[in-house]
């Protein structure tokens, strides 16, 4: 079968120092196993500025993102991604499904976190597309029980064999509304999927980077460009944490870390020290 122009090589040689990180059997936990990954500069910014499509790893790294995908069952992003990049969410790696391999085997299963469905994709947004020809599945939605999409939208979505998942949302002591992270990865875990890669944007990463929901997280796999993009960015930074004597401490940390170099590239890899 010929492969694709889109393609990606990643060959064993380049895989084995990311195996000590990645899902290695069924959890034994009602959680699925949580890998959180991004690409970010040096000066921690995933962005230019919010909503803006910005290039950071070089195509070694790219590659390693797309190896990293056929691994997980699942690969999650927030809402502002998905509006701002109209992302494929799949995996082109030489070798599965639709890049070689039979059915879609390694794609892993697109999850968006859009609490008031203001995704508003169409048929000829490249996620579909992408089902379409045989090269990824449909997206699962995650919205507010409160939510309701339009009948259009939802017989869309489940035309090509996605669907809306309710969630109720927890109160903020403000008073506002945000995600339970525990609540979230045990319905993907109901939904059968064992591993999911979180991918960002930037809101999703710092919020699972605070001390409540750090614990869930598995594993740490981080991209680190030889660039500054300036202020302004989008930044991987945390909201500070304080001691019980009200002193600023360090938000979050890692622990058992390992250094890649990868091209012109750093990977970093790691858990969170909880």
């Amino acid at each position: 079968m010929t492969q694709p122009r889109d393609a990606l090589s990643f060959p064993p040689s380049n895989r084995s120092f990311l195996e000590p990180h990645l899902p290695q059997n069924e959890p034994t936990s009602d959680l699925p196993f949580t890998t959180l990954t991004f690409a970010t500069s040096l000066d921690s910014s995933l962005a230019l500025a919010p909503g803006t499509r910005t290039v950071l790893s070089g195509p070694q790294s790219k590659a390693m993102t797309h190896y990293l995908r056929s691994r997980h069952d699942a690969i999650l992003i927030g809402v502002g991604t998905a509006v701002a990049d109209n992302p494929g969410l799949n995996c082109r790696i030489e070798g599965v499904g639709g890049y070689g391999g039979s059915g879609l085997t390694g794609q892993p299963r697109p999850i968006v976190v859009d609490p008031r469905a203001r995704w508003e994709f169409t048929e000829t947004s490249k996620i579909l597309e992408l089902v379409h020809e045989g090269k990824g599945r449909a997206p699962y939605i995650m919205i507010s029980a409160q939510t309701s999409p339009s009948p259009e939208k939802r017989e869309l979505l489940e035309r090509y064999g996605g669907k809306f998942i309710p969630l109720e949302l927890t109160t903020t002591v403000s008073g506002g509304s945000e995600i339970d992270w525990g609540v979230l990865l045990r319905r993907l875990r109901e939904e059968g999927l064992q591993s999911v890669m979180i991918e960002g944007g930037g809101t999703i990463i710092n919020s699972l980077l605070g001390p409540d929901s750090a614990p869930l997280v598995d594993s740490v796999i981080v991209t680190i460009a030889p660039t500054w993009l300036g202020q302004g960015g989008v930044v991987v930074s945390p909201p500070r944490r304080m001691d019980g004597s009200g002193h600023p401490i360090a938000a979050s940390r890692l622990t058992g870390v390992q250094w890649y170099p990868f091209g012109e590239d750093v990977v970093l890899c790691g858990r969170i020290s909880v």
